[in-house]
């Protein structure tokens, strides 16, 4: 772990290093990446162009649903977003080059082709939650201040995690990737939006299968003072840190489990 702590920075450096190598490349890179992420803010506020309420939630409080949702997920992407190239690496055989490597195949993967446009990404999502936070209707206590931030971290968490779990079912399923893809950018989108707009089997299966309600949905209910729709526990709003946690520990025995498992390529 330390070792991976210490590595990941470092290769991440080199690949910036590099796109920096074409500096008006990078900005362009940068500014369309920037321009796609804020394509759903716009699509959001589109759609407060035709109704006050969207599922009995204002403007403001879907803006910040949205803007926790999506710097978690960019968040998680930067740091782990290549892993869903992994089904491609063990096609052309090329895992075997990095197991062989005094470094982590993980950190190899996650930090493969690091460059400044996936964090250009983290621009529309962090200034839509600047704006929108003032704007709340809430009583802003001690309580609610700090939830922002560890709803923020604990969402980075399991969408980590969720990457590192798609990623460990293509070590024994290559033609699992557009499937895996469903639950990390699905899962963005959804989160994105108020769990009301769901039907109530799904939003539990958001709860006790895939912990998506735990990203921001769970501790947005606290922060914005609101009864939870499937009228389960208060407790729940609270419990995003250990769900990030356990997810973690799941996605580290997937991962080992898959390593164990894989076979090369066979070619």
């Amino acid at each position: 772990m330390g070792d991976a702590l210490r590595l990941y920075p470092l290769l991440a450096w080199t690949w910036l290093r590099a796109a920096a190598q074409f500096p008006l490349s990078m900005a362009l890179l940068c500014l369309g990446s920037a321009a796609v992420a804020a394509l759903d803010l716009v699509a959001i506020l589109l759609l407060f162009e035709h109704t006050p309420r969207i599922a009995g939630f204002t403007a403001a409080q879907v803006l910040f649903l949205y803007g926790t949702s999506a710097l978690s997920f960019t968040l998680a992407d930067v740091l782990l977003g290549s892993t869903e190239r992994l089904g491609e690496h063990v096609r052309r055989g090329t895992l075997d080059t990095m197991l062989v490597r005094p470094v982590s195949p993980l950190v190899q993967i996650a930090t493969e082709d690091f460059s400044p446009r996936r964090m250009a990404r983290l621009l529309p999502a962090a200034v839509a939650l600047g704006c929108v936070l003032p704007r709340l209707e809430v009583d802003w206590d001690a309580g609610r201040v700090a939830m922002v931030p560890v709803m923020l971290i604990s969402g980075t968490v399991i969408f980590a995690a969720l990457w590192v779990l798609t990623a460990s079912v293509q070590l024994v399923a290559l033609d699992m990737h557009p499937a895996t893809k469903s639950v990390t950018y699905g899962g963005a989108y959804l989160t994105q939006y108020p769990m009301t707009l769901y039907a109530r089997e799904f939003v539990r299966g958001l709860t006790f299968v895939i912990p998506l309600v735990f990203v921001n949905w769970q501790p947005a209910l606290y922060v914005l003072d609101r009864p939870d729709p499937l009228g389960l526990p208060p407790l729940l709003r609270f419990a995003s840190p250990a769900v990030a946690l356990a997810l973690c520990a799941v996605a580290a025995l997937a991962w080992r489990a898959g390593l164990r498992h894989y076979r090369s390529t066979g070619s």
